[in-house]
C-alpha cells in the first residue's frame, strides 16, 4: 500500500508539472491486470536511448514507406518494473535489420523504475517516440486525453498487415473513437490450452473405456480409486482457487456461451442472458455443475488439496505420472513435461489430450473448455515526440507481418525458409535447423514487441505436420487437433472492471471475495445438491447485500459498449 501512495503521488507531480509546462500525464498502474513478460530485465542502451537524429525515410511512387530505401531510427521504451528491451542490435532480428535495412531502434530503459522514468521523461517535455505497455494503461490514456498520441487511422489501409491478421481491432479504439494502439500476439482465429490431459498407462491399464461424458468421466475415476487408491488422484484440478479444471468442468455442463470459463473469473463472475449480466450464484448451469464437482470432492475423486496447493506441488504429481486426468486452463504445459519425462523408461506411458467432456444430452462440439481474447496481452503507442510517425507505423506493420515473423522466428530468408507457399506460410528448406530457429527464437523473444499469433502459428504448425506423428511436438499436436479448435472468443467481454478506487470497485472486491469463499465451500463442505442450492442461495443475498445488482449493471454497459465497437459502430 506504501508502494501505491509513492506511486500516486509520482503521478500527480507529473501532471502538475505538466499542466504548467506542456500537458501531459503520467502514473504506474501497479494495479493493473496485465502482466509484463517474465524474461529477465537486460541493458539497453543508455537511460534516454542516445540522440536522435531527424529521419530520412523514403516513399514509393504510391506514397508508401518502402522498407530499407532510407534509415529509419527511433526511440522505444517498454513502460514495466520488470522489462527492459535489450540493444537492439543484440538480437538477431534487431542486427539483420539495422545492417540489411537501416532499422535502429534505441531502447529507453526504466531499469525498474518505469513511474519515476515516466515521470522525469513528461517533465522533461521528452517522451519516447513509442512506448509498449499494457493494453489501456492509465498513463496512455492519460497522454491521449492530452493529445500526445498518433492516431494510426489514416494509416490502416495504406499498410494493411494489423487490419488483415486482426478481426477485431475496432475494440481497441479510444472513446474518441480512432485506433492508438498497436496490439502485440494478438490473434483472429483460436488459441489457447484449456483441456484434459489422460495418464496414458493407466488408461490402457483400465480398458481403454470410453471418456466422452460427464457419466463416463465419473464411472472412470471411480474405477481409478478402486484399482490405485491413494496412490494415484483420479481427478487433478490444478489450483482450484483459480477455478482451473473445476471451471473447466463447469463447461461440460452447457453449449456455447451458455457456459464458459471467462464467466468465473474475477473480472466478470457474471453469465449474459438476454443482452444483461446476471447473477452467478443462481445460474442453473453453475450450480448444476458445482454439484456435480461437489460430489467428485465427498467421493474423493479429486484432489483434496486443490484449494490450497501449489503449482510445484501439481507439477510434481504430473510429471512422475500419480494423476489419472489432468484439467486445466494450460494442462499442457506439465502433461507435455509428463510425458517426456515417463517415455523415458517406459513408452506406454506418458500423456495425451481427449476431446473435452460434455454433459449427456449436449453436442460435444459445442463444448468450450477455455476461452481466449483476439487482442493479446500489451500494445505499442506511438507519441507526437516521433519525428516520422508514418515511418514508424509502416515498420510495425512490416514486423507483424509474413516477413517481419518469420524474420523473428526462423531468421533471414534464405537459410532455414525460402519464400512463400500458395497459403502465404514460408516454404522451410532443406537447410531447416531446429535448434538453430529455436536459438533464434529464444534470442528474439525480448524484442517480439508486435506479435502475430494469427499468422505465426499456423506457420509453425506446417513445419511440425511436416514431421511423422513420433517426431511430432507433443503440445503442438494437440494444438492444432483439440485444443485450439475448442477454445471460445471473449474479446466482447473485456474491460468490465469499474475504477479500484471508486464505489463500484470497493464492491466489486467485495464480491471477489465473497465468490472465492462461497466456490470453495460449496466444492469441499457441502454434503448434498440440497446443500449445494442452500450455499449458494445465502451467497446470493449475500452478494446482493453487497451491490452486486449495480456491478451487474456496470458490468451490462461495459459490455454492451464493447459489442458496438466490435460491430463498428
Amino acid at each position: 500500500m506504501k508502494k501505491m501512495k509513492r506511486v500516486m503521488l509520482l503521478t500527480v507531480s507529473a501532471i502538475l508539472v505538466l499542466a504548467t509546462v506542456l500537458a501531459g500525464c503520467s502514473s504506474s498502474d501497479k494495479g493493473n491486470k496485465e502482466p509484463a513478460p517474465t524474461t529477465p530485465p537486460a541493458t539497453g542502451n543508455g537511460d534516454n536511448g542516445g540522440d536522435t537524429k531527424e529521419n530520412d525515410t523514403s516513399k514509393g511512387e504510391d506514397g508508401k514507406w518502402v522498407l530499407g530505401d532510407k534509415p529509419l531510427s527511433f526511440t522505444m521504451y517498454a513502460h514495466y518494473d520488470d522489462v527492459d528491451f535489450p540493444a537492439w542490435d543484440s538480437t538477431p532480428a534487431g542486427k539483420w535489420l539495422k545492417e540489411n535495412k537501416q532499422v535502429d531502434i534505441k531502447m529507453i530503459t526504466a531499469s525498474g523504475n518505469s513511474a519515476q522514468k515516466m515521470s522525469a521523461m513528461i517533465a522533461g517535455d521528452e517522451l519516447p517516440e513509442v512506448i509498449w505497455t499494457s493494453r489501456n494503461h492509465p498513463d496512455v490514456e492519460q497522454l491521449r486525453e492530452h493529445g500526445k498520441l498518433v492516431p494510426f487511422d489514416d494509416y490502416l489501409d495504406k499498410y494493411p498487415n494489423l487490419k488483415t491478421w486482426m478481426s477485431d481491432l475496432n475494440i481497441l479504439r479510444a472513446d474518441d473513437g480512432k485506433l492508438y494502439q498497436f496490439p502485440n500476439w494478438y490473434t483472429g482465429r483460436p488459441m489457447g490450452n484449456a483441456g484434459y490431459a489422460i495418464n496414458k498407462k493407466i488408461y490402457k491399464e483400465l480398458g481403454s473405456p470410453v471418456l466422452e461424458t460427464t457419466e463416463d468421466l465419473y464411472k472412470y475415476l471411480v474405477a481409478v480409486k478402486e484399482k490405485y487408491g491413494d496412490k494415484i488422484v483420479p481427478f487433478e484440478p490444478h489450483r482450484a482457487v483459480d477455478a482451473q479444471g473445476f471451471g473447466v468442468l463447469y463447461t461440460a455442463f452447457g453449449e456455447g456461451d451458455q457456459a464458459l470459463y471467462s464467466y468465473l473469473n474475477s473480472g466478470m463472475l457474471a453469465v449474459p442472458k438476454d443482452g444483461k449480466m446476471t447473477s452467478i450464484f443462481t445460474d442453473p448451469i453453475f450450480r448444476e455443475a458445482n454439484k456435480y464437482i461437489a460430489k467428485l470432492y465427498r467421493e474423493k475423486l479429486t484432489s483434496q488439496e486443490a484449494f490450497n496447493q501449489t503449482t510445484d506441488r501439481v507439477e510434481e504429481k504430473v510429471l512422475n505420472g500419480r494423476v489419472a486426468v489432468y484439467a486445466g486452463a494450460n494442462p499442457t504445459d506439465y502433461a507435455s513435461k509428463g510425458h517426456k519425462e515417463l517415455t523415458k523408461t517406459d513408452p506406454d506411458a506418458g500423456y495425451f489430450m481427449i476431446w473435452p467432456i460434455h454433459k449427456p444430452g449436449l453436442d460435444k462440439n459445442k463444448i468450450f473448455p477455455g476461452t481466449y481474447t483476439s487482442l493479446g496481452w500489451n500494445a505499442s503507442v506511438i507519441t507526437t515526440a516521433a519525428k516520422d510517425p508514418e515511418a514508424i507505423f509502416a515498420f510495425l506493420d512490416w514486423y507483424t507481418g509474413p516477413e517481419g515473423q518469420n524474420l523473428q522466428f526462423f531468421g533471414p530468408e534464405g537459410g532455414n525458409w525460402d519464400g512463400f507457399d500458395e497459403n502465404g506460410q514460408p516454404n522451410f528448406t532443406a537447410n531447416y535447423d531446429a535448434a538453430e530457429v529455436q536459438d533464434i527464437q529464444n534470442k528474439n523473444e525480448k524484442v517480439m514487441i508486435n506479435g502475430n499469433t494469427s499468422y505465426i502459428d499456423p506457420a509453425k504448425m506446417k513445419y511440425e505436420n511436416s514431421k511423422p506423428e513420433e517426431e511430432q511436438n507433443w503440445m503442438a499436436r494437440y494444438q492444432s487437433t483439440i485444443t485450439w479448435p475448442t477454445q471460445y472468443n471473449v474479446t466482447e467481454f473485456i474491460n468490465l472492471d469499474p475504477p479500484k478506487d471508486s464505489d463500484l470497485g470497493a464492491i466489486r472486491q467485495s464480491i471477489v471475495d465473497l465468490f472465492l469463499q462461497v466456490y470453495a465451500n460449496v466444492i469441499t463442505n457441502s454434503k448434498s445438491d440440497e446443500e449445494v442450492d442452500q450455499m449458494l442461495d445465502q451467497a446470493e443475498k449475500d452478494a446482493q447485500q453487497l451491490g452486486y445488482n449495480k456491478l451487474l449493471d456496470f458490468r451490462t454497459e461495459r459490455w454492451q459498449a464493447n459489442k458496438a465497437k466490435l460491430a463498428g459502430k
